[in-house]
């Protein structure tokens, strides 16, 4: 257990270490051609001890309330471990997962593994999809505005969401791929939204069509809200427990504020806006991108009509998880501008300011 960095400091340290790096990376892609071996050397020695640094950092925290589920993680976790049985079926792999380990594993060590699996795929999705250049779509993943809260809170969601990504290292190979999208639903039921969402992208995959799905969501939850919230309750999407979050009442302090949230769904515009721009002012094409987008636009699309619903950042996170990832691909699959390493870094400096800026500004 990590007992040097005092609570209180836990999470500012992290956000202030990904504003040193984002700076840094920025002076780097000012002075340096992106190409050039000392930013190649650069950017993997920084991503590998940054990779290392967060699975220890966040595996390795205390059990306290400031980070959320942690808590009852570990009341669950040490049940197990005193003999108890699995009662629920809900999501019966990570049940099954959380007691296997119980007995011969200690609660922290437990809590990196689980980190192990929550971080370890961003980063293998980014070296898959961008070689040498893997470090810039994975910073994007560790300054998105949800990644802390699902490394420490949502657990278990974050860890599915990331299970989903690796699968999506094998897109190539449908049955290794299909294998992990199962895993992802033994551990969080909730992966069935982005799960069929790039199925359906097989059958259909023209962005113009889901771009438009996704702006006429925004009227259709604004005039009637409280009807999409009852219809997905009443069809128990996941399970009882998710449909309850829709009809629940909020907790005092949590992130969970009714109504709706058009500070949140400019963020989720972010990457629209990305996917809009390469694809519509420069004609950018390639089919996985457009699986990927497709498959923001479906989930994000599916959070926007149920928005004003208490914790529907449960389910925003079904898309968010992707955000950084579909602003960065293009950017290093094509040559676009003619500075284009800078032009990484200042989208890099816009992207974290909303993290930044919610902590300092708005939280704060």
């Amino acid at each position: 257990m990590n007992t040097l960095v005092p609570l209180e400091h836990y999470y500012p340290l992290y956000i202030n270490l990904c504003l040193f790096l984002v700076v840094f990376t920025v002076l780097h892609t000012l002075i340096l051609k992106m190409d050039e071996t000392k930013n190649i050397s650069f950017i993997n020695i920084t991503g590998y001890l940054l990779l290392i640094f967060l699975i220890f950092y966040l595996g390795e925290r205390p059990i306290h309330r400031i980070f959320g589920d942690t808590v009852n993680y570990n009341i669950a976790f040490k049940r197990y471990q005193l003999g108890e049985e699995i009662t629920s079926f809900d999501d019966y792999g990570w049940d099954v997962f959380m007691k296997t380990l119980s007995s011969w594993m200690s609660i922290h060590t437990f809590l990196t593994i689980c980190t192990f699996i929550y971080i370890y795929p961003l980063y293998k999705i980014s070296k898959v999809l961008f070689k040498d250049y893997w470090y810039y779509a994975f910073i994007m993943f560790v300054i998105s505005f949800s990644f802390w809260t699902y490394g420490v809170n949502g657990v278990r969601n974050g860890a599915a969401t990331s299970i989903f990504l690796w699968g999506l290292c094998f897109h190539k190979k449908k049955i290794v791929m299909g294998l992990f999208f199962l895993w992802a639903t033994f551990f969080h039921k909730t992966l069935y939204l982005p799960i069929f969402a790039f199925i359906v992208t097989y059958f259909y995959n023209n962005p113009k069509i889901y771009f438009k799905g996704w702006l006429f969501c925004i009227p259709l939850s604004l005039v009637m809200g409280g009807f999409w919230i009852t219809i997905f309750a009443s069809l128990g999407f996941a399970d009882d427990r998710l449909s309850g979050y829709l009809t629940s009442e909020s907790e005092a302090g949590t992130f969970s504020s009714t109504g709706f949230r058009w500070d949140f769904v400019f963020h989720s515009a972010f990457a629209v806006f990305a996917g809009w721009y390469f694809i519509y002012k420069k004609q950018f094409e390639d089919k996985f991108y457009f699986q990927l987008l497709n498959t923001y636009l479906i989930c994000n699309g599916f959070w926007i009509l149920i928005i004003k619903a208490n914790y529907s950042n449960r389910f925003a996170y079904l898309s968010w998880f992707m955000m950084g990832l579909i602003i960065i691909y293009p950017f290093l699959k094509q040559q676009f501008f003619k500075n284009q390493h800078f032009m990484i870094g200042k989208v890099m400096v816009v992207y974290f300011s909303f993290t930044y800026f919610m902590y300092y500004i708005y939280y704060g």
